[in-house]
C-alpha cells in the first residue's frame, strides 16, 4: 500500500513539474528579421569584389565581405546564362528546366512563336502609354522565395521589386509581389503593370515628377576620380570598346547628349544611382520592415550590364561604374543601419551571370578568342539543308545559341531528326570558333564532359528550348567586335559573387563550391519557411 501511494505521489509531482516547466518555457518560435533585401548586380564577375577593392569605400562591398558570409566559389549550374534565367534561378532555388524561364526570349515549340520572358497581353501598362508595361510573371512556372515569405505570413507582409529592366524586377518579385517597378525610357519614368494595380502610388508619381533621370544625364559622365588613377583598366581610348550614341570617341568625358538621353542613362552608372534613389523612396514610403512582419525588397542594378556590354570588363567605364555602385550600396546599408539596425535586416548580394572578355582585347594580349560569324553560319546551314533535303525552310527560331526546327514539316517530308542533326553539325564544323553541336533530345550522347552535360540538362525544357545547341570554343561568342556578352557554360560566365550580411550572419568565408540554386533554399531554412515549389538547392552552412 505504501509503495502504491509513493508511486501516485511521485507521478503527481513529476506531472506538476513538467506542466510547470512547460508554462515557464520561453517562446521558441523562430524570429525573423524585419526586412530581407536581395541585391542583384547584373553581369558581375566574382573577381570585381577584389579587382577594385583598394578603391571601394568601407561601407559598401567591403562591409558586406568583412562582416558577412562570402561564398567564394559560387557558380551557375545551368546554361545558357542570361538575365531572365539568372534572376529567376536565384529567387526560385532551381534551374530553367524546372522554373521554365529558359532565356530572355525563346521560341514556343508548340506554336513556333517567339516569346519574351515576361510578356503578357492580358495586362496593361501603368504609369505611361505604350506596351512597355504589358508584363507579368505568368510565364514563371514555380513559386519564388518572395512568394514563400508572403505565404508563411498569411500574405500580411510586403514584397517590392525594382530594376531598370522589367525582367529584373518582375521575376524576383514572383507571383504575389505588391509591386514590381521598372524604368521606361520614353519619359524617364518608373512604371508597372495592371497585374499589380491600376494606378501608380502617389509617392511613385511624385518621384517621376522630379525628372531625376534627366537631371543625372545633363551632368554628363566623367570619372569620379582623376582618370590617371584608374590603373586596373585598359587605356581609355581603344578599338575594342563601343561608343555611346552620337559620340565619335570611346573615351571620357561622355556628354550623354546623343540619341535619347533618357535611354542612354542605362549605359552609365547613373542608371544604378536612380535605382538606388527609387529603392530608398520605396523603403520609406511603403514602410517596409515596419509593418509587424518580414518584408522583402528585391533590387537589381542593371547598368553594370549595359556598361559591360558596351565597353567591356577591362574598361575605365566599368571600373568607374563599380566605384560609384559601391557608394550607392554603402548609402543603402547606412540607411538600413539608421532605420532598422544591422541585426534586423538580412541582405544577400549576387549576380545574374558574369561575362566574357572582349575577344579583340584578349587577342591583343596573345590570348585566344573570337567573334563567331552567326549570320554566315546560319546561311551556310540553310544551304546544307536544302542540298540534303530539297528546297525547304525548316528553321523557325534561333535563341540562346539554340536552333528550333519545324517538326510538323519534318514529319510531312519524312526528314529524320538524327539525319538533320548530322547535316547541321557538318555545316557548323566548317565555322571558325565552333566546338560542338548538342542534340538537346539526347544530351548525354554529346561529346562533352559530365559537368557540361549537366549544365545543359539543367537549362533545357522541351516546351521552350530548341532542338540543337551550338557550343563555341572558350572565349568565343556570338556578338560584335566591340564590347562583350555572356550566356555560355564556361566559368567566366558562371562564377559570380554571393554575399550574405546582417541578421544571424557570422563573418566567414566558404571556398567549397556553392550554386545559385542554393540561395533561396538557404534563405528559406534561415527564415524557417518552405522552400520555393521547384527548389533543388542545398542549405549553405555558415562557418563560425
Amino acid at each position: 500500500m505504501k509503495t502504491f501511494l509513493y508511486l501516485i505521489i511521485t507521478s503527481t509531482f513529476l506531472l506538476f513539474s513538467q506542466t510547470s516547466f512547460a508554462q515557464k518555457k520561453p517562446n521558441t518560435l523562430p524570429k525573423r528579421p524585419k526586412l530581407v533585401l536581395g541585391i542583384m548586380v547584373d553581369q558581375m564577375r566574382y573577381e570585381y569584389l577584389y579587382k577594385y577593392a583598394d578603391r571601394y569605400v568601407d561601407g559598401g562591398f567591403k562591409r558586406l565581405m568583412k562582416e558577412g558570409l562570402n561564398c567564394q566559389e559560387n557558380h551557375y549550374n545551368y546554361a545558357p546564362t542570361v538575365t531572365a534565367a539568372g534572376h529567376t534561378s536565384v529567387y526560385t532555388g532551381t534551374v530553367p528546366s524546372v522554373h521554365g524561364i529558359v532565356g530572355n526570349d525563346w521560341t514556343d515549340v508548340a506554336s513556333g512563336k517567339k516569346v519574351y520572358c515576361t510578356e503578357d497581353s492580358t495586362v496593361k501598362t501603368v504609369g505611361t502609354t505604350g506596351k512597355t508595361g504589358w508584363m507579368s510573371p505568368k510565364n514563371l512556372w514555380t513559386s519564388t522565395i518572395t512568394d514563400q515569405l508572403k505565404m508563411a505570413q498569411n500574405y500580411k507582409s510586403k514584397t517590392i521589386a525594382i530594376a531598370l529592366k522589367d525582367r529584373g524586377a518582375i521575376l524576383p518579385g514572383g507571383h504575389t509581389a505588391n509591386a514590381a517597378y521598372w524604368y521606361d525610357s520614353k519619359e524617364g519614368r518608373w512604371i508597372s503593370s495592371s497585374f499589380y494595380f491600376n494606378e501608380l502610388p502617389s509617392w511613385v508619381q511624385s518621384f517621376n515628377a522630379e525628372e531625376r533621370a534627366l537631371k543625372y544625364v545633363q551632368k554628363g559622365w566623367n570619372t569620379i576620380y582623376p582618370i590617371e588613377t584608374y590603373t586596373q583598366s585598359a587605356e581609355d581610348e581603344n578599338k575594342f570598346e563601343g561608343k555611346l550614341p552620337g559620340e565619335k570617341s570611346t573615351s571620357f568625358p561622355h556628354d550623354l547628349k546623343g540619341g535619347n538621353p533618357l535611354e542612354v542613362i542605362r549605359t552609365t552608372p547613373y542608371g544604378n544611382s536612380i535605382t538606388k534613389d527609387f529603392a530608398l523612396k520605396a523603403l520609406e514610403n511603403e514602410k517596409l520592415g515596419k509593418n509587424g512582419s518580414t518584408d522583402f525588397l528585391a533590387i537589381s542594378f542593371s547598368s553594370t550590364d549595359y556598361v559591360g556590354h558596351n565597353f567591356g570588363p577591362q574598361s575605365i567605364e566599368l571600373e568607374d561604374t563599380y566605384l560609384r555602385l559601391d557608394k550607392d550600396i554603402a548609402e543603402i546599408l547606412t540607411y538600413l543601419d539608421v532605420q532598422y539596425g544591422k541585426d534586423q535586416v538580412l541582405v544577400f548580394l549576387t549576380a545574374d551571370h558574369a561575362v566574357a572578355e572582349v575577344p579583340g582585347y584578349a587577342n591583343s594580349k596573345k590570348l585566344p578568342g573570337g567573334v563567331f560569324d552567326r549570320n554566315g553560319s546560319i546561311s551556310d546551314m540553310k544551304k546544307a539543308i536544302n542540298q540534303a533535303f530539297g528546297n525547304v525552310d525548316l528553321l523557325v527560331g534561333e535563341e540562346n545559341s539554340q536552333l528550333y526546327f519545324n517538326h510538323s514539316l519534318m514529319t510531312k517530308m519524312g526528314i529524320d531528326s538524327k539525319k538533320l542533326f548530322d547535316v547541321v553539325r557538318k555545316s557548323y564544323q566548317k565555322q571558325e570558333g565552333f566546338s560542338e553541336l548538342v542534340d538537346l533530345l539526347d544530351i548525354p550522347s554529346a561529346n562533352l564532359n559530365a559537368q557540361y552535360n549537366q549544365l545543359i540538362i539543367n537549362g533545357y525544357h522541351p516546351a521552350r528550348s530548341g532542338d540543337f545547341m551550338i557550343l563555341l570554343k572558350p572565349s568565343w561568342f556570338m556578338g560584335s567586335k566591340t564590347g562583350t556578352t555572356h550566356s555560355t557554360l564556361y566559368s567566366y560566365d558562371t562564377h559570380v559573387p554571393l554575399l550574405f550580411y546582417g541578421w544571424k550572419v557570422k563573418p566567414s568565408e566558404i571556398v567549397k563550391r556553392t550554386y545559385i540554386s542554393d540561395i533561396s533554399v538557404t534563405l528559406a531554412n534561415w527564415l524557417h519557411i518552405s522552400e520555393p515549389s521547384g527548389s533543388i538547392g542545398n542549405v549553405i552552412t555558415q562557418i563560425p
